[in-house]
């Protein structure tokens, strides 16, 4: 039997996600010891933080219906496993990749190591939209996509410059 899900438990795994993607470059700055690479790992911070809000923003947007429970969960026990997919896909926002990084990493390095973490989420976003039920809002996971395609279009530019 295969699981579904709501769009609204992949905006709350969506959020999540960038959560933890601030997260790894919020630790990228601080093992910086040049200022300017520093402000700029700050910066996508901040980008991974306005992306959080725009994806609460579209979250408030989901309609009743598409809320509505796929399976019987008395114990509230869906939301630990969403946050645990969350955490163990191998792209943005995995938790490891944050601990992994040492500060031997050049700029250019993390962020082409981000690059691959967005790609990543493109295909773990994918791959759960065969699991959100077209009623149940699976049209919106194009939204979250889309806006992870302008993430990898904005590191893609800073890449350029470097």
């Amino acid at each position: 039997m295969a699981y579904e899900f709501n769009v609204d438990e992949m905006f709350e795994m969506a959020i999540r996600i960038e959560e933890n993607g601030a997260r790894f470059y919020r630790k990228a700055a601080q093992l910086q010891s040049d200022p300017l690479n520093r402000e700029m790992l700050e910066k996508l911070e901040t980008m991974e933080n306005r992306h959080k809000q725009t994806f609460e923003k579209m979250r408030d947007q989901v309609s009743g219906l598409e809320k509505r429970a796929t399976v019987f969960d008395p114990a509230g026990e869906a939301s630990q496993y969403l946050i645990a997919m969350a955490d163990s896909h191998r792209g943005e926002g995995n938790p490891t990749v944050a601990d992994s990084l040492t500060g031997e990493e050049s700029i250019a390095e993390i962020v082409d190591m981000a690059i691959g973490l967005e790609k990543e989420s493109i295909l773990f976003y994918l791959g759960l939209k065969d699991l959100v039920p077209p009623d149940y809002g699976q049209d919106k996971l194009d939204r979250i996509i889309g806006e992870e395609r302008q993430h990898i279009i904005q590191l893609n530019g800073i890449r350029r410059k470097l």
